[in-house]
């Protein structure tokens, strides 16, 4: 074991992640701060006692530093390579650290003891035999470095104390790795650890090297595989043409179905310039598997393949009418297309500069008014194949352009395969859920939908995986939606809009008698004559059960009923045929879950207190009834200003605002006690606070809230109203008022307001439903006041409801 002598006391001089051994010569940067400051504290001393600058290198890890340091003398000061001040300093000796100690200068000062490092004198047997190891493996390694003049230096190298610390300058070897050899003080274990970092570097680099010679060999083995293949097929070619054999059998049997197939002109020239390229590719080039597929989708394609148009214009009607109840716009759109394609067709004029008479009609409409089964019903009164393409969640662009040939597994686009799969240029193809299409990096669906939807450049449309012109002006696009502003706004341009808001009672009836019934009688196994169902019974459910645009969960209805029925048979406890009537509906599927606000009892009512009215809104569902509620806080809270609640958006909370700011500048010609506005917090909630809300069509029904809250005149239960209040009480038009008036008379409403200016809207308004309405068209909030609340109780004072 290595022993210690006499302290010392050395400035540090701090190596930040590297390791200085004691024999090392190392250069160092002076314009580092922490070396500086050593260097200089080490210069000052040395001027006051014999021989060079002493300064103490300690290894500092992560900002640790280690406990055992070299000896360092301060050989030379200049500049180094780069011209930067630097010292040239070597490592004389380990040096136990202790504790800190006071010295000239900004370094740091600590009191250290220099261990001796002697090693064993003679060397014994075992230590012989390591060093002898030791300086065969650094020779082996240098020797495949090519220092050869580091070589003789190692092999001269007697003491183990130096040899072991030599390899302070091996590259491989990592900090932590120099820490421990510099902390190991005794020569022989320290040389051991250096013969087994050396040992276990030479054997990494023995397998490196042998992976890097697998892989060159593996290289030119398919080198030289691929230089036979093409030698044999040198002479195979030499072969066919001694015996007098032809050239390509599938390169001709291409050409003979190009050549064969009916293909526009253009299409024509492009398979067979493909078809040109896959003669001169050999068999294992990729590229001959790529021609192969673009050819066998472009003979695939029905480019001159049409099916005839049904011109008989009152039986696609007929079909549209026996297939679907209600939707008039669409049948009346269809039908109209039919007959100009008739009268294009009587004239000749099927093909005007270059484009047929194709359409784009976009169908938008809350869930389950039949967007989707529309499309199959059109596709057969026109005698067109049919195609649905599916949108929902698509967000790369090349779903709708296809792939560019380049890339492994490319495939043409939705559209393409569309008309693939229809086999003919002009089938009605259903692109579905249009208003869910996506984008994010991989580019955006709905721009690429821009060309096939625009009826001026579709008949140009080109494919990014077929390359070539394909004509879609013959093609009937039907695209579905349910909420109108998720189509970006350029897309909706190129479609022609036809709006399906909803059906009402009496056809929800006729659908579900003559569509729904059939079709759920089959699928819960009984006969039409086994299970009949009153139209009593139909009504209630539309009406009470299943409250929706749609007829979707009016046929889940249905058939919740026939399985409840089905089973009770099979139980022994019902006996058929039976009829259901009204009344048995709760014992089949329980209570009612849509009961209208005016058949409750009077106490139960959401507008039995004054400061509740209920307004029109349109979802993405359709159209519905929402209720605002208002109250005034105490006004001992001290809790002024309006409160709103209900996830609304900020449109709706501005018509909170102005609602508020109306009533208190003509609060006292509506004869209402505004002073509760001043000095008493205002508070206006939606119910369904999960659900967000925006739009200005609530603010006359806010106002009325408000004004019933002040007024304590209850809102009547019968009257629902819609539209948008102006700082000065005019009422301005809004939106959606076939949805609302649609939800009004689904939710037993009897009265409907909405703006004058609306009045042109009723036309579109199914006439049965006008008939059990009575709309009343306003042009000032005061109208809305007058009609909305019920009379003052005289001699009573209101009582104004507070809010918690």
């Amino acid at each position: 074991m290595a022993s210690t002598s006499t302290p010392l006391t050395l400035p540090v001089l701090p190596l930040d992640d590297e390791v200085v051994l004691p024999g090392m010569v190392v250069p160092l940067d002076l314009n580092d701060a922490d070396v500086r400051a050593a260097v200089e504290a080490a210069q000052a001393a040395a001027r006051s006692q014999p021989g060079k600058p002493r300064v103490l290198l300690v290894p500092r890890i992560d900002g640790t530093y280690a406990s055992t340091g070299v000896l360092g003398t301060v050989e030379q000061v200049g500049r180094l390579a780069d011209g930067d001040p630097g010292a040239l300093i070597r490592g004389r000796g380990r040096v136990r650290i202790g504790a800190g100690t006071t010295g000239p200068g900004a370094a740091l000062w600590v009191e250290g003891t220099r261990l001796d490092e002697s090693g064993p004198e003679p060397l014994p047997g075992q230590v012989t035999e390591l060093v002898k190891e030791y300086k065969a493996l650094a020779t082996a390694w240098l020797r495949k470095r090519g220092a050869w003049q580091v070589v003789d230096r190692v092999q001269a190298i007697d003491d183990v104390s130096a040899l072991a610390d030599n390899s302070g300058y091996s590259p491989f070897l990592s900090t932590e790795q120099k820490v421990e050899l510099l902390e190991t003080a005794d020569p022989v274990a320290r040389l051991k650890l250096a013969t087994r970092h050396l040992r276990d570097h030479l054997a990494e680099q023995d397998v490196a090297e042998t992976i890097a010679k697998d892989v060159q060999e593996g290289v030119d083995k398919q080198q030289r595989e691929f230089l036979l293949r093409r030698q044999l097929e040198a002479v195979r070619k030499e072969l066919r043409e001694l015996n007098g054999e032809q050239e390509g059998e599938e390169s001709d049997d291409y050409r003979a179905r190009v050549e064969a197939a009916d293909l526009p002109e253009k299409v024509r020239e492009a398979a067979l310039k493909e078809v040109d390229k896959l003669e001169r590719s050999s068999d294992q080039s990729p590229e001959g598997s790529w021609i192969r597929t673009w050819l066998d989708t472009v003979l695939e394609l029905p480019w001159n393949e049409r099916t005839e148009d049904a011109y008989d214009i009152q039986g696609a009607k007929g079909v549209l009418d026996a297939e679907h109840a209600g939707l008039e716009d669409v049948k009346e759109r269809i039908t109209e297309y039919l007959a100009v394609r008739k009268r294009r067709a009587d004239r000749g004029l099927g093909v005007v500069g270059g484009r047929r008479g194709g359409a784009v009609l976009a169908l938008v409409g809350p869930p389950g008014v039949g967007k989707t089964s529309l499309g199959e019903s059109v596709a057969h009164a026109m005698g067109r194949k049919f195609v649905r393409v599916a949108l929902g969640g698509v967000r790369d662009e090349a779903e709708i352009r296809g792939h560019r040939r380049t890339y492994v597994g490319a495939l043409p686009g939705r559209i393409v395969r569309a008309i693939k799969e229809a086999g003919s240029m002009n089938p009605v193809v259903l692109l579905d859920e249009i208003d869910k299409v996506g984008s994010d990096f991989r580019g955006d669906p709905a721009a690429a939908l821009l060309e096939v939807l625009d009826p001026a450049q579709n008949h140009t449309f080109r494919d990014h995986y077929l390359e070539v012109e394909l004509d879609l002006s013959d093609v009937v696009f039907l695209a579905t939606a349910n909420v109108l502003e998720a189509i970006p706004e350029a897309l909706l341009d190129r479609m022609e809009l036809v709006r399906l808001d909803g059906y009402t009672e009496d056809e929800k009836i006729v659908i579900a008698r003559d569509h729904l019934l059939p079709r759920q009688l089959e699928r819960a196994g009984l006969e039409k004559d086994e299970v009949t169902l009153d139209e009593s019974a139909l009504r209630k459910l539309a009406g009470e059960y299943t409250r929706e645009a749609g007829v979707r969960n009016l046929e889940r209805s249905i058939a919740r009923l026939l399985r409840k029925v089905a089973a009770q048979h099979e139980l022994g406890e019902r006996k058929l045929p039976f009829t259901i009537a009204d009344g048995d509906l709760r014992g089949l599927i329980g209570r009612p879950h849509h009961v209208p606000e005016s058949a409750q009892d009077p106490a139960e009512r959401r507008t039995a207190v004054p400061g509740v009215a209920t307004g029109l809104a349109v979802t993405g569902a359709g159209g519905d009834v929402l209720f605002v509620e208002a109250s005034l806080a105490d006004a001992e809270t001290g809790a002024a200003g309006l409160t709103l609640t209900g996830q609304l958006g900020d449109v709706m909370k501005e018509s909170a605002q102005i609602a508020l700011s109306f009533l208190r500048s003509h609060g006292a010609e509506l004869e209402l006690p505004v002073a509760d506005l001043k000095d008493r917090g205002v508070h206006i909630h939606f119910p369904a606070g999960a659900v967000p809300k925006d739009g200005p069509s609530a603010g006359i029904t806010m106002t009325t809230a408000l004004a019933s809250l002040l007024s304590g005149r209850l809102v009547r239960t019968d009257v629902a109203m819609t539209g948008e209040v102006s700082l000065t009480g005019r009422v301005l038009p809004i939106g959606g008022v076939k949805q609302k008036l649609l939800a009004a008379h689904r939710a037993g409403i009897t009265t409907v307001i909405i703006p004058k200016r609306n009045e042109p809207d009723l036309d579109d308004v199914p006439a049965e439903v006008l008939d059990k309405l009575d709309v009343h068209a306003v042009t000032d909030v005061r109208q809305v006041l007058e009609l909305a609340l019920s009379p003052a109780t005289s001699g009573v004072a209101p009582e104004v409801p507070v809010a918690a």
